[in-house]
């Protein structure tokens, strides 16, 4: 609830409990057992930084918070609580709220493409070891320099084929790109995409500045992201964060101190981010976290235990709300003393007892003072949140969705030209080469054949030729033979009639004769 320009959050008999407006930024931490009131403190939060006129963005993982479009309900219990607190200016009202879905059924979309999320993050949403990220990483690269733009999934999975079936070309300046590791990124992109993963990638892109709007009014928006089937899918949920934390680290620009932050993130069921995080992420989701207030971003974290944070992390959480715990074991009780060492003791209670003994809906607290300095611990009760609490049916959803600012902007996917159509074109053209290659070879190869076979029939012919003229000769001969023979079988017979003709003449004497002198005996 918003008083005197500050945010009222809870009371005691004695003290009002605000956030300084001009240390909200510094961050602030929300823990609690299930059931203690952390998503009410959450609310209370979320409306009185609306009505200062900063928009808050956070997740919905139960689907309670959409009612805070709508005024709340009086109620015998939130009555009495409001005269317990002494709170006679109460007023039920809704707050200017933007429905976003990553999955595009219960609110605008919200989409980016795999560059701008980077490998790094991927490699955490796709589970890879170490191995399997490098050459995740070395993909990306090859795509930055060679123009491939990842937009989605379908262009990351044609490049890591073409990378693959050319990897000869790239090891030598890229270095081994295995075809197992390949082979791994491809199954498990193939299990991001059932898991709905391939509605996040895409275009059109969100613009993080249409998180950072006022309604008309003047007040804050407040995004909610419906986030119940993202949160059954822990690794993508927590990926998400990671993305947007990363995002709004490198889109907004450096303002410097404030009076009042220009935007609130509240980051629900925290311990996702940081679960099997590496050192080197952590380090870098750390710089963030350290840095991002400068650029006028307050961050909020909720979750069961303060031992669900990173030490790292939790030392840059100054606003800080800590609802019962629950500790049955001595692990349990080592916990509950070390969170209640970790704030500034206040003589009046033992905080540690205070922790255990808190009830629904009440909390021990700390938030920054107007020196940046944290207040000593004050146990209280919260404030009941101004809007409705609870689900909110479909028809008013969708109403509120269709008078959104945002109606139309990101519905209609956009699917330029990219790392797919890119490659596509060039390995059809590649394709299209080698079997013009192919086939000249293969034309060269008849045309080698049929040479051969015309050297083999030329041969043939000349073979047959010299035959033929061998026979011809020899035809030649054996007729010149016949010939001859002939004309000496002529003679022959000529001779002996001659012959015959004288032996008749003048004897068989004489001609015997005749006959011994032309052919002797």
């Amino acid at each position: 609830m918003l008083k005197d320009n500050k945010i009222l959050i809870g009371k005691n008999d004695e003290k009002e409990l605000y956030i300084v407006p001009e240390m909200a930024n510094r961050h602030g931490l929300i823990t609690g057992a299930s059931g203690s009131g952390k998503t009410i403190t959450l609310k209370v939060m979320a409306e009185s930084f609306s009505s200062m006129g900063v928009p808050v963005f956070l997740a919905d993982i139960k689907g309670d918070l959409a009612g805070t479009c709508l005024p709340g309900e009086t109620s015998l219990k939130l009555e009495e609580r409001l005269n317990k607190l002494g709170i006679t200016d109460f007023n039920y009202k809704g707050f200017p709220v933007v429905f976003w879905d990553v999955f595009a059924k219960n609110g605008h979309p919200i989409r980016t493409t795999l560059q701008n999320v980077g490998s790094t993050i991927l490699a955490k949403m796709l589970g890879l070891n170490d191995t399997q990220e490098g050459v995740l990483a070395i993909i990306f690269k090859i795509a930055r320099e060679n123009g491939y733009d990842l937009v989605d999934l379908k262009d990351l999975r044609l490049l890591l084929q073409y990378v693959a079936e050319n990897s000869k070309e790239y090891t030598i300046n890229y270095g081994n790109i295995a075809a197992q590791s390949v082979g791994t990124i491809q199954r498990s992109l193939l299990m991001l995409e059932e898991q709905g993963g391939d509605f996040f990638f895409g275009e059109p892109d969100i613009d993080i500045n249409d998180f950072i709007k006022t309604n008309e009014n003047g007040l804050g928006n407040i995004n909610i992201l419906h986030a119940v089937e993202l949160y059954n899918k822990p690794n993508l949920y927590a990926c998400f964060l990671l993305w947007l934390l990363s995002a709004l680290n490198t889109g907004m620009p450096e303002v410097g101190d404030m009076d009042k932050p220009k935007m609130v993130f509240f980051f629900d069921e925290a311990h996702l981010l940081f679960n099997e995080l590496p050192d080197y992420m952590l380090t870098n989701v750390t710089q963030i976290v350290k840095l991002i207030r400068s650029k006028g971003i307050g961050l909020y974290f909720i979750s069961q235990s303060p031992n669900d944070i990173p030490n790292e992390i939790l030392a840059q959480l100054g606003n800080k709300v800590q609802h019962t715990l629950r500790a049955y074991t001595p692990a349990e009780q080592k916990v509950v003393k070390a969170v209640s060492q970790s704030f500034r003791a206040n003589p009046e209670f033992d905080t540690e007892k205070a922790i255990l003994e808190l009830g629904t809906g009440e909390a021990v607290i700390s938030f920054l003072n107007e020196k940046g300095e944290p207040n000593i611990v004050e146990k209280c009760t919260v404030l009941p949140p101004q809007s409705q609490m609870g689900a909110l049916d479909d028809s008013m959803r969708l109403m509120v969705i269709s008078r959104s600012v945002y109606q139309g902007k990101y519905d209609t996917i956009v699917d330029r030209e990219s790392a797919f159509e890119i490659l596509s074109k060039e390995m059809e053209e590649a394709k299209a080469a080698k079997e013009a290659e192919i086939q000249a070879k293969e034309e060269e190869k008849r045309l080698a054949e049929e040479k051969k076979a015309e050297e083999r029939a030329a041969k043939e012919a000349e073979k047959l030729k010299k035959q033929e003229e061998r026979e011809k000769k020899e035809l030649e001969k054996e007729a010149e033979k016949a010939r001859k023979n002939s004309i000496q079988y002529k003679v022959g017979k000529a001779a002996e009639r001659t012959a015959n003709s004288a032996l008749n003449s003048v004897g068989r004497k004489i001609g015997n004769q005749i006959i011994k002198s032309l052919f002797g005996k």
